[in-house]
């Protein structure tokens, strides 16, 4: 830890003042189903001013990862390992395998259990989504205070069958005790965060809070008014929003090289063989989507005003990201159920031609391991922390360095016999360009490997491909056939990787 203490300084990273005040409070800010593209300062139309500003005044990753989905990335996050060693390689399923039991291993802390040692105040509030029963919630897995849904998302006005809602382990809202009219669950996270972040400060300790959102998960449900300032907007269709949305990439210097668009999904139709009434459902579905990435945009707004109220904004670490990429499930054009579309009482998916768009400029999506499933934004903000705001950089990171970051920043440790994170601390890549690293990626037979500039990867039951995304970030030319050495070498370390970290074949309960 100490080494890691020094690189930052070293780096240039911290300032004098930060330097000297070795607790920042720190917020993970994790978002459900998001797509690459779907902020404004990565290439949306959306607004998100409030992450727009944080990114303004942060830092922006061009290069940062999720695991390709829910469960498996928030088990990478809390702990620092691969999802397979976290004990959650797939879904909630107990499938009594180590990589698979679907909960997090009981002798792997959280960021919460190791930070609590240090003095922090920890705080949950969101989307738990690893583990459900006694002992697996969030308050048995190191945090003070928590107001969450231990078994996942999937609603935002109402509690949907097997869902509840949990305030420091006490049932609060169920199917059967129903939440008030107004609430909404984007900006309940946020308001109840927020009380427990007053508690750490009148305890006069630092606070960790993990903040997981469930928006924009499906059914998307938004306040009829937002979603009213989207309508019209997208009668342009799949195609032309993807390439809007790659000029605005463009523009803003977000790429090292102006790669060109990937393709469209050919599964999906034309906009043009669509007749006016479907058009209009589609144009209402991702104004709907759009509706609930504002709202959460809203409510990290409400986050920042607080912070600066309470005066201590300067001094709190703020890391934002998604799970996953865009979700195609839902089918190629989505579900448009219930009336309104958008309200409690409806079942509103987008499907994959909004989905193709949100990965802009990459191909494939949520539960794949290609760039369109794994790549998310990252934001990192810190007044006190971070010098020459406004940079993006380019260094490739993944969830699991979450875990290093928030130890390597409160200056804490794991415990002696604790498995070390596979991740890095982030905070030396914020201010200079790292050396090469190795990354890996599992799911659902999906695999990956990325060492350097290369990646080979591979869907499920298909041959490994291989690109240099230096010059390929959209994996567009394959190259396995004119360097089979290093399909040869990297399959090699992929296979040592997926032994150490209890990888089986996919489908490994059967």
């Amino acid at each position: 830890m100490r080494l890691l203490l020094t690189l930052s300084l070293i780096s240039g990273l911290w300032s004098p003042t930060s330097a000297a005040n070795s607790h920042p409070n720190i917020i993970v800010i994790l978002v459900d189903d998001m797509g690459y593209s779907d902020l404004g300062c990565y290439g949306s139309e959306i607004h998100t001013p409030h992450l727009d500003t944080l990114a303004k005044n942060g830092l922006r990753f061009s290069q940062f990862y999720n695991t390709g989905r829910c469960c498996p990335t928030r088990a990478a996050l809390l702990t620092g390992l691969y999802s397979h060693q976290g004990g959650v390689g797939h879904m909630n399923e107990d499938w009594h395998k180590p990589g698979y039991r679907g909960t997090l291993n009981k002798d792997t802390p959280t960021i919460a259990e190791a930070l609590k040692p240090a003095g922090y105040f920890t705080i949950m509030t969101g989307k738990w989504h690893v583990g459900a029963a006694d002992g697996q919630r969030p308050a048995q897995r190191g945090f003070d205070r928590s107001f969450a849904v231990p078994e996942g998302g999937g609603f935002y006005f109402k509690l949907n069958e097997g869902r509840t809602i949990r305030r420091n382990d006490e049932l609060v809202y169920s199917v059967d005790k129903q939440t008030p009219d107004d609430w909404y669950s984007t900006h309940a996270w946020t308001e109840e965060g927020l009380a427990f972040v007053d508690e750490a400060l009148a305890a006069e300790k630092p606070f960790f809070w993990y903040l997981a959102h469930n928006a924009p998960h499906f059914p998307l449900q938004a306040p009829q008014e937002t979603i009213d300032r989207y309508r019209g907007k997208y009668a342009m269709g799949h195609a032309e929003l993807r390439k809007q949305r790659h000029e605005r990439q463009l523009a803003s210097g977000l790429f090292a090289k102006p790669w060109p668009l990937s393709p469209r999904d050919a599964s999906v139709p034309r906009w043009k063989s669509l007749d006016d009434a479907t058009r209009k459902e589609q144009d209402e579905l991702m104004a709907i989507y759009a509706a609930c990435v504002e709202e959460m945009d809203k409510s990290i707004g409400t986050v920042v005003a607080a912070l600066e109220k309470r005066g201590i904004l300067d001094n709190t670490l703020i890391l934002f990201m998604s799970d996953n990429g865009g979700c195609a499930e839902g089918g190629n054009l989505g579900k448009h159920n219930g009336k309104p579309p958008g309200s409690a009482d409806s079942n509103v998916f987008c499907g994959k031609g909004w989905a193709n768009a949100q990965d802009t400029p990459f191909r494939l999506y949520k539960h794949w391991v290609h760039e369109g499933g794994i790549s998310t934004p990252l934001i990192a903000h810190w007044p006190a922390g971070l010098k020459e705001p406004g940079r993006t950089t380019r260094s490739p990171g993944h969830v699991i360095d979450i875990m290093a970051t928030c130890l390597d920043a409160a200056g804490a440790s794991l415990p002696k016999d604790a498995l070390p994170p596979e991740g890095q601390s982030l905070l030396p890549l914020l201010a200079t360009t790292t050396a090469p690293r190795t990354l890996f990626w599992e799911h659902e037979g999906n695999r990956a490997i990325r060492n350097g500039d290369w990646k080979l990867v591979a869907l499920h039951g298909k041959p490994w491909e291989l690109y240099n995304l230096a010059e390929d970030r959209c994996e567009l030319t394959n190259l396995a056939a004119q360097h089979p050495d290093r399909v040869t070498a990297l399959t090699d370390q992929y296979d040592t990787w997926a032994t150490r970290a209890h990888v089986l074949p996919w489908k490994p309960n059967k």
